[in-house]
């Protein structure tokens, strides 16, 4: 009997030191927002039209089914990313449908992610869907050939992946949200990026005037420069066309000759 008291007290010991854990851990896997932060409520449809957000900056917007939106985000070295969109539709579809979320970086390559639900699907009597992924630690370097995350202008993109075509175009509403974990910064390793990955977003300028005539150099007006140099096949074909029609000449003055003797 007192064994069965001991075992329980110490059960019952146990129990209340893992009770408080739970809460934080709850907590923690749930990002908000930053305090203050404006809301947005515009997405892009590419990759040059991404809105910019930044991290714990809440994003609320509304769209169809089938549109592709696009956010960019800057991200530095030591930080963690995590991406959470929930998207809401009316009832009254007649399938289920998958939806995912895809993070590229600033070379427009597609980064992986270590947790999150990527592609759920959504049932046909479900009114919304929760999507996430959270990117791997940003590093200060890395070798050309690797894929990993360095420090630059990241792109979010959320778009149904398979759905019934029926679906097509129903209104849907969009909660976004990036968080970030880290101090941008903040590494051990020894090496840092020398630009950070940002694409060029102003790759030429458009002429609005045809440009004034550049002035012609003296050596550019020597009579002599247009010719070829004397090893040049050029000069070798002409010497060769002119030897054929002076033998030519000479050997139908010949013929002719021999025939009025």
């Amino acid at each position: 009997m007192r064994t069965l008291i001991r075992s329980t007290a110490a059960l019952a010991a146990v129990g209340l030191t893992l009770a408080p854990a739970a809460p934080s851990a709850a907590s923690s896997a749930a990002p908000t927002p930053s305090p203050g932060a404006a809301t947005v409520t515009k997405a892009g449809t590419s990759f040059l039209t991404a809105t910019a957000i930044a991290a714990g900056q809440p994003v609320q917007v509304g769209g169809s089914t089938g549109d592709y939106l696009y956010w960019s985000f800057r991200a530095e070295a030591g930080q963690t990313h995590e991406i959470t969109a929930t998207v809401s539709f009316p009832k009254g579809r007649t399938g289920k449908s998958t939806w995912g979320v895809d993070v590229f970086d600033g070379l427009r390559r597609r980064q992986a992610c270590t947790a999150g639900a990527q592609t759920p699907t959504a049932d046909a009597s479900a009114t919304s869907v929760t999507l996430g992924c959270t990117l791997r630690r940003v590093r200060p370097w890395a070798e050309p050939w690797s894929g990993d995350p360095l420090p630059g202008t990241y792109y979010v993109r959320l778009a149904v992946a398979d759905l019934p075509e029926p679906d097509l175009g129903l209104p849907i509403d969009v909660d976004l949200l990036v968080s970030a974990d880290g101090e941008g910064g903040t590494s051990g390793e020894d090496g840092k990026l020398e630009a950070p990955l940002v694409p060029n977003t102003r790759p030429g300028a458009v002429l609005t005037a045809e440009p004034a005539p550049e002035p012609v150099a003296e050596e550019e007006l020597n009579l002599t420069g247009w010719l070829p140099e004397p090893g040049s096949r050029w000069v070798w074909t002409t010497a060769g066309g002119v030897l054929a029609a002076v033998a030519g000449v000479v050997g139908f003055a010949l013929t002719r000759r021999r025939r009025r003797l």
